[in-house]
C-alpha cells in the first residue's frame, strides 16, 4: 500500500512539474514574440523618421531620393549585402547619405537592418 501511494505521489508530482515547465516555456515564447513585435514597430518608426524622406516609406525611394539616385532597398542588389555592410552604411553614411552613428544606437541600427530585410518581403 505504501509503495503504491509513493508511486502515485511521484506520478502526480511529475505531472505538476511538466505543467509548470510547459507554462514557463509558453510564457517565454509569448514574451519573446511581444518583444519582437515592439522592436519591429520601433524600427519601422525609426525608418519613417530617419530614412523614409529619401528611401520612401516602402524602401523604393521617394521623389527626393530618386532624384539623388538612392537605391531601392527592396532590390536584390541591396538585399544581397551582408548585415554588417548595411549596418556600416547606416552608421557611417555613403555618398549623399548622412551618418547616423551619433543619432542612433547600435541596437537601433541593427533593427533598421532587420526592417530593410522585411521590406523585400513586401515588394
Amino acid at each position: 500500500m505504501l509503495v503504491r501511494m509513493n508511486r502515485d505521489s511521484f506520478v502526480c508530482t511529475c505531472a505538476v512539474l511538466i505543467v509548470l515547465v510547459a507554462e514557463i516555456v509558453l510564457f517565454s515564447a509569448s514574451n519573446a514574440q511581444a518583444r519582437s513585435a515592439q522592436s519591429s514597430a520601433a524600427a519601422k518608426a525609426t525608418f519613417q523618421s530617419k530614412c523614409a524622406m529619401c528611401h520612401g516609406p516602402d524602401g523604393a525611394g521617394s521623389e527626393v531620393g530618386k532624384s539623388m539616385n538612392v537605391p531601392d532597398l527592396r532590390s536584390a542588389v541591396v538585399q544581397k549585402l551582408p548585415d554588417a555592410q548595411l549596418a556600416q552604411v547606416i552608421a557611417n553614411g555613403k555618398g549623399g547619405m548622412p551618418s547616423f552613428k551619433n543619432s542612433l544606437s547600435e541596437d537601433q541600427i541593427h533593427a533598421l537592418v532587420a526592417h530593410i530585410r522585411a521590406l523585400h518581403q513586401g515588394k
